[in-house]
């Protein structure tokens, strides 16, 4: 059993690292553990959702924090958080179902924060976002 703990949170802990702003591999970690691990795929994915979206909604409070003037204003300046800005403007809180894309993802929720968009919508496209994509893997690696 503690060694299912074990394994569950470390798969959790990669995905939430993997959804801030520091680069992770929990996609990786993912498709190993379902070919390796004695753990049923769901428990898999829900662990790997869980922990993305809650990075991805730690990534969304830096974004309230740097609109109310925290200094992290410097990281709005790169190519792909100014892309994932447009995409806000654009298509309102929709766009944060693609959340889990690379270099714009992190951006989308970072820019969700900055612009107060709405939380509750937010966390649900989020989650669906990322939960799609883990269960991609848990169709083609489970």
């Amino acid at each position: 059993m503690a060694d299912h703990l074990v394994e569950l949170g470390g798969l959790f802990v990669s995905a939430f690292i993997s959804a801030t702003v520091a680069p992770g591999g929990s996609e990786a970690l993912l498709a190993w553990m379902l070919v390796h691990s004695s753990l049923s795929s769901s428990w898999l994915w829900g662990s790997a959702t869980l922990g993305n979206t809650l990075g991805a909604l730690t990534t969304w409070g830096l974004g309230w924090l740097a609109a109310k003037g925290w200094p992290l204003n410097q990281k709005f300046q790169s190519s792909g958080s100014q892309r994932a800005l447009g995409w806000l403007k654009r298509y309102g809180v929709l766009a944060l179902l693609f959340s889990w894309l690379p270099l714009v993802g992190d951006g989308l929720c970072l820019a969700a924060g900055w612009l107060r968009m709405p939380l509750i919508p937010g966390i649900a496209l989020i989650a669906a976002g990322k939960g799609l994509r883990y269960g991609a893997l848990v169709w083609w690696f489970g």
